[in-house]
């Protein structure tokens, strides 16, 4: 364990000891965690933070929006219904990896751009 987790354990434990961390709101009820599984392990922090500030990444909409279409693409039984889901569906992953490829190239010239300024 690392100091610092090593601290922050110890500040936890001296409160609840205090029971500075009794009633507070929603305790004893299970936490209510919206699905994060189509979100990178090492954003889905990031990504909550800022829902919970009322901000939410057009990547994100779009990626629920995208698992939404799979969903009724398995269950249409109306074949226009499935195709036009299919379309809305590869418009939207199309635009998801171009946002993906335009970020990785956005990384790759900014450490482009730093080693250029310092040589």
């Amino acid at each position: 364990m690392h100091a610092f987790d090593w601290i922050a354990e110890q500040r936890i434990e001296e409160a609840i000891k205090r029971g500075e961390l009794d009633n507070l709101p929603g305790a004893g009820r299970p936490l209510t965690l919206d699905d994060d599984a189509l979100v990178a392990p090492e954003l889905r922090m990031a990504y909550r933070m800022l829902r919970n500030a009322g901000c939410v990444p057009a990547e994100l909409e779009e990626r629920k929006e995208a698992a939404s279409l799979r969903k009724l693409i398995e269950a249409a039984t109306d074949e226009y219904q499935r195709r036009r889901a299919a379309t809305r569906l590869a418009l939207l992953e199309m635009r998801l990896e171009a946002r993906g490829a335009r970020l990785a190239h956005a990384g790759y010239y900014a450490a482009v751009a730093t080693r250029l300024r310092a040589g």
